[in-house]
């Protein structure tokens, strides 16, 4: 987790929308360790089309995502960066006990929305995966104990690797 923070970006007013890190050349895949062991083992699930539907996203899992197209897709909010008729998205629950900041891992440059009970939450930081991992983005939200929506846009293929931690 040391290269995490050494790769975390500020965030000029805590919003996600400054640009990712370019994606390094890798050889090889590289197998995550530590708090991403989980991310080599990812379990299928659907992505709600609503938030009736959404699948609850256990801290610590990976979750590989199956997406829909976003016409279909019915948000809670409209997300900053919906993406077009041609993307993906959809939508999941995370229920969180403990006061702290966590991490939502994402294998793709989709764009990430958390919504909690007053509306849409600012990120507190974002970067890179490990290298070479596939986990392509990590934003932080510093979350109270509850019930949150997980929004995910503008993905561009049918399926996403996702995985929420807390931040040590």
């Amino acid at each position: 987790m040391a290269g995490f923070g050494a790769l975390v970006l500020a965030v000029s007013g805590g919003q996600t929308s400054a640009q990712m890190p370019a994606v390094p050349a890798c050889a090889a895949p590289v197998m995550p360790s530590g708090d991403y062991a989980q991310w080599a083992n990812p379990v299928a699930t659907k992505a709600g089309n609503d938030l009736a539907g959404a699948p609850i996203l256990p801290i610590g899992t990976a979750g590989r995502v199956a997406l829909s197209s976003t016409p279909q897709v019915k948000y809670e909010v409209r997300p900053e960066k919906p993406g077009g008729s041609m993307s993906y998205g959809g939508i999941l629950i995370l229920n969180i006990t403990k006061s702290g900041t966590y991490r939502i891992a994402l294998g793709s440059a989709a764009w990430l929305d958390v919504i909690g009970t007053d509306g849409p939450l600012r990120s507190t930081a974002h970067g890179h995966g490990p290298d070479c991992t596939g986990i392509r983005k990590v934003v932080e939200f510093s979350l109270e104990p509850g019930r949150y929506t997980i929004q995910i846009a503008a993905n561009g293929a049918s399926d996403v690797t996702v995985m929420t931690l807390p931040n040590p």
